[in-house]
Parts: structure tokens; sequence; C-alpha cells
């Protein structure tokens, strides 16, 4: 694990307002703290639990904050933009995730490996640009096989499948796996 300045001020943030909130990250974010990754994100994509109003607004005032002090955050840098995936991610997730940071008011988990694989590999054929992000996970030939069934029934398009398999045969490609 690897505690990001943000994250460190906004759970002291947190703490002087009282507040404290437990929950399950996922994205850029969760490869930041997981030191997967060594890049600034935009936001942080809080999976669960739906985030409470004071909350919300300890978030944007922290933002104002940021920017007072010359750090570039958006008001909605912590948001439920993921929670439709809490429906649709395989079966025991929640058993499977970790802790990724620990403080005094803020403690934050993310998805096992697997899961969290699985998201970023539907955001890559989703949006397009998660492709930096999966090749840092570095998964393994197995690992993609398995998350592309899984990727293959987030969308009831008829061409998403081929789709699907058009970027999973890129990705492979590049990890050198040959198609």
């Amino acid at each position: 694990m690897r505690p990001l300045p943000t994250i460190q001020a906004f759970d002291a943030f947190l703490k002087a307002r009282g507040l404290r909130l437990d929950a399950v990250v996922i994205g850029g974010s969760a490869l930041a703290l997981l030191g997967i990754i060594d890049r600034q994100t935009r936001d942080f994509d809080i999976l669960k639990p739906d985030l409470a109003p004071e909350v919300l607004d300890a978030a944007q005032a922290f933002a104002r904050q940021m920017r007072d002090d010359g750090t570039e955050l958006g008001d909605d840098w912590l948001n439920n933009g993921p929670s439709q995936l809490v429906s649709t991610l395989p079966a025991g997730w929640e058993a499977r995730c970790r802790p990724v940071f620990a403080g005094d008011a803020l403690e934050l988990t993310t998805l096992g490996r697997s899961d969290l694989l699985k998201t970023k590999l539907f955001a890559l054929c989703d949006r397009g640009t998660d492709l930096a992000d999966c090749i840092a996970l570095s998964p393994t030939q197995a690992e993609l096989t398995d998350a592309q069934a899984w990727v293959t029934t987030q969308d009831a398009n008829e061409l998403w499948p081929a789709h699907v398999a058009e970027v999973f045969d890129d990705l492979r490609g590049r990890q050198g796996y040959g198609v």
C-alpha cells in the first residue's frame, strides 16, 4: 500500500469535521494506492457505499481548499460513478476486497486482483482510455481469458462481443502473448 498525499489530507479533513468514511475504491486511484501505477488521478471512484450528503459536502469543501492551496481538484473528485458495477461483479467480490488505506477517519479497501482487473478491462473496452492501467496490471493469459468471459456479458449490444475480443486480442499482443 502506498498512501497518497491527497487521501492523507482528506483523512485529516474528515477527522476535523467528525466525519468517517469506510469505502471500496476502484479505478486508477485504487491502482495508485496499491503502488501499481505512479500517476495522478482526477478522481476517487467509490464503488460502495453510496456517499452520504455530508461526506460529499466535505469532499467539495476539501476540493475548494486544495484549489486555494494550488492543487487542482474538481468538486466531484470523490464520487459514486462506478456504483452500478456492484450488481454485476462476480459473486463473492466483497469477500475478496483488501485494504489499501487506513487513516483516522477514512478506511479504503479495493477489489481483489481478479475483480479489479475485470473492472479495468471493462473500462478499457467501454471507454478505450485505460490501456496503460491494464498493461500495468500485467495480466496473465489465464486472467485475460477469465476476464474476457465476464466483460463480454457487460453490454447487450450485438457488436459488443466482437469489440471485446478485438480489444483483448490487442492487449494480448501488447503483453507478448500472441494472438
